[in-house]
């Protein structure tokens, strides 16, 4: 592709994860200040609107980069030798500054400090494997849907982050950069920085693990020689 395309294809890794991270950290904000303590109702704002924003952001996004906006998705598609690694590095620069970008833009419009380290606890085993499980399913729902149901990735991958939200102890955050720009915000989706790099870590895992299996799992089968008799040639004639 050419170096124009290129620019074109980061500018909208980068506006999509920049997109999706003002919707996270901006309803999590929201969520909080209008449930009167009750986190159930904040966490349930919070998870339809990512859902939301998910489907609309690979549906327009989509056509021009693919809409990974997600350093683990990047990584499965550099495994399969979808996209140069090179390229590969680009699109995970352009989706962790847009996450920052992100980040900052929500905490603007809701008058919160401009960027404050989240002071929120985030780990042990249980969440480490949340993470794992939550990428894995991520990138089993874009493999499996390009697949069998390409139309259908956008719908697919907003219902699945929104049930991992609330199936996984983790909220299924399944996304590097989505991790790094949490670490910037001291609000109801953040996650403290000493924590980060052991989710980071799992979503790589699970990554990995859904590449390996589903490239197994979707390889066509191979051709089965024909081995019913030939026919002997008519000696009437």
């Amino acid at each position: 592709m050419s170096e124009t395309d290129l620019r074109r294809r980061l500018v909208a890794e980068a506006l999509g994860t920049a997109l999706l991270l003002a919707t996270v950290v901006g309803s999590g904000i929201m969520g909080e200040r209008l449930a009167g303590g009750n986190v159930a109702i904040a966490l349930l704002g919070n998870t339809l609107a990512t859902g939301a924003i998910l489907m609309v952001l690979i549906l327009i996004l989509g056509p021009l980069s693919g809409a990974h906006f997600n350093p683990a998705v990047t990584l499965s598609f550099a495994l399969q030798r979808r996209l140069p690694a090179g390229e590969g590095w680009l699109y995970v620069g352009a989706q962790v500054v847009g996450g920052v970008i992100g980040t900052v833009v929500a905490h603007i419009m809701f008058a919160e400090p401009v960027v404050a380290t989240s002071a929120t606890v985030r780990t042990g085993p249980g969440q480490w494997l949340a993470e794992v499980v939550a990428t894995f399913g991520l990138v089993a729902t874009i493999l499996g849907c390009l697949r069998w149901r390409p139309d259908a990735v956008a719908y697919a991958v907003g219902l699945f982050i929104s049930a991992g939200y609330w199936f996984t102890s983790s909220t299924s955050f399944a996304n590097p950069a989505v991790t790094v720009a949490r670490t910037l915000t001291d609000t109801f989706s953040g996650i403290r920085p000493a924590d980060a790099p052991a989710f980071i870590a799992a979503q790589v895992v699970g990554a990995v693990a859904a590449t390996a299996l589903f490239a197994w799992l979707l390889a066509p089968r191979p051709a089965v020689a024909d081995t019913s008799p030939v026919p002997e040639p008519d000696q009437t004639s």
